[in-house]
């Protein structure tokens, strides 16, 4: 038996990696409920590629300001000493090596590091490559939030990706719901397990060789 955590418990785990000072993007989808679980007595700076800095957690209901939105255009807040700006020069801080960590989701990570997120390559996929690009290769940390298996079973971890990359040997660590994993020059290493799971079940679970206590 193998054991799965929430969506909000994998994004708080995440929340707590994520060092003071730092300038993180949050991708669209999952990963945007890690600014909900940022300590608050910690400077972290959310960053979101529609031109804003100092994003905050999402509003209440009844203080949703249209005005203020991410770039999956959901509603998000403002702390104090936010930051307005170009589209243009927000991408700029993306691409000149300015954001420290970038929380992604993704379709398939490689043993190497190489993320697919953007397209499954099938006939009548609808592309969504957003600004994961820029955000793969301008980002210091690329940390992913997914799920280690699909809805049809198959891992998200791969051997090689035969999805459309998003970016070559650019992951970090890949948080999943069934553990986290760092990659190495080895290929994946197991850095912490949730529940009862296993090395070897999640071995099994994704057809590799995992590294691990």
């Amino acid at each position: 038996m193998t054991t799965r955590i929430s969506r909000d418990e994998l994004a708080r785990r995440i929340a707590a990696d994520i060092p003071e000072g730092s300038y993180v993007n949050l991708g669209i989808g999952a990963p945007t409920l890690v600014a909900n679980f940022l300590p608050r007595d910690l400077e972290i700076i959310l960053h979101t590629e529609n031109g804003m800095l100092g994003m905050g957690e999402a509003p209440a209901p009844t203080k949703v300001d249209p005005d203020l939105i991410n770039a999956g255009k959901q509603p998000v807040t403002e702390l104090p000493g936010a930051a307005y700006f170009h589209h243009g020069d927000s991408f700029g801080m993306m691409r000149g090596g300015h954001l420290d960590v970038c929380v992604l989701g993704a379709f398939q990570v490689s043993e190497g590091g190489d993320l697919a997120n953007w397209s499954t390559g099938e006939p009548g996929s609808i592309p969504a490559v957003g600004g994961a690009m820029d955000l793969a290769i301008g980002a210091k940390q690329i940390f992913v939030m997914t799920d280690l298996l699909t809805k049809q079973g198959g891992s998200k971890l791969v051997a090689e990706c035969t999805y459309p990359l998003t970016g070559v040997g650019c992951v970090t660590r890949v948080y999943t719901d069934y553990a986290i994993f760092d990659v190495t020059a080895d290929g994946f290493r197991v850095r912490q397990l949730f529940g009862d799971n296993t090395v070897s079940e999640l071995s099994e679970l994704t057809g590799l060789a995992l590294e691990g206590d």
